[in-house]
């Protein structure tokens, strides 16, 4: 079967996919050429992402499973992308198998995948839907069917918000969320940050304008203000190499990467 084959429908093969761009960071083998091609100018310009790609990934982990060892028993993954193990659901319930999780991403490839993952997994389901219209999501019945907002609640926005641009509100996106969250709840944010290498942001600026992989890289002081209205918690907002609990857990990276990506996860207030 050729790439052009195995396409779903709904996807243009000409158009990057950050989820698939991510896929290809980490290994995977669910991307197509036009997502290959931007990752790997990325790669030109900054060798050391897919280390930080896999960074991103050890930093969910640990955070979902830091709140599941503490009581946390329902999720819901915003932009999830392409299911690599070990995957949210596989982490939290291997902590309580009760645990319920809900997956959400814009990219008919991701719920292609997702349909067949979760095929026969009771309490955890799989929906094509997108962070920006976060009312809409809030009132989606699979949401509704296995999420109770008086309990609390872990939102992950993992690698995701900076796709959306400004003028999408990513500020009030947030903010919508925390509104409905119960005390206890948690937001699990990681975000590529503007004090990365110059050459690297603009060569992936460059290799995603106009597509739905376009990034937008913000200050240290803009994503802390996508916390407002939480209390982070361990080590606060922190490159994602180093936002670890565990004081003996070794260094994911020799040094600052070419492409930087602080990870935090905050308490409701």
């Amino acid at each position: 079967m050729t790439e052009l084959e195995r396409v779903p429908p709904g996807v243009d093969p000409g158009v990057p996919s950050s989820a698939r761009v991510y896929d290809y960071l980490l290994g995977g083998k669910d991307n197509l050429s036009v997502d290959r091609a931007v990752a790997e100018r990325l790669l030109a310009v900054a060798p050391d992402t897919r280390l930080v790609a896999r960074a991103n990934r050890t930093f969910q982990v640990e955070a979902v499973r830091h709140l599941a060892e503490r009581g946390v028993r329902q999720f819901i993954d915003l932009g999830t992308g392409i299911p690599t193990s070990p995957s949210i659901h596989e982490t939290v319930r291997a902590v309580n198998p009760a645990c319920r999780i809900v997956y959400v991403d814009n990219d008919p490839v991701v719920r292609m995948h997702a349909q067949v993952l979760l095929a026969d997994a009771p309490g955890v389901a799989g929906i094509q839907g997108d962070l920006r219209r976060p009312i809409e999501l809030l009132a989606d019945p699979h949401i509704t069917g296995l999420i109770d907002f008086d309990q609390p609640v872990c939102v992950l926005m993992v690698g995701v918000l900076h796709y959306v641009m400004d003028e999408e509100d990513p500020d009030g996106i947030v903010a919508t969320f925390r509104k409905r969250l119960a005390p206890g709840s948690h937001l699990v944010i990681s975000h590529a940050m503007a004090e990365s290498d110059p050459k690297a942001t603009a060569q992936l600026q460059f290799a995603t304008a106009g597509s739905p992989a376009q990034a937008r890289f913000r200050t240290r002081e803009e994503v802390l203000r996508l916390f407002d209205g939480f209390e982070l918690i361990g080590p606060g907002l922190v490159p994602v190499q180093d936002w670890h609990l565990d004081p003996h857990a070794l260094p994911l990276l020799d040094g600052p990467p070419h492409l930087r990506v602080d990870g935090g996860v905050g308490r409701v207030l």
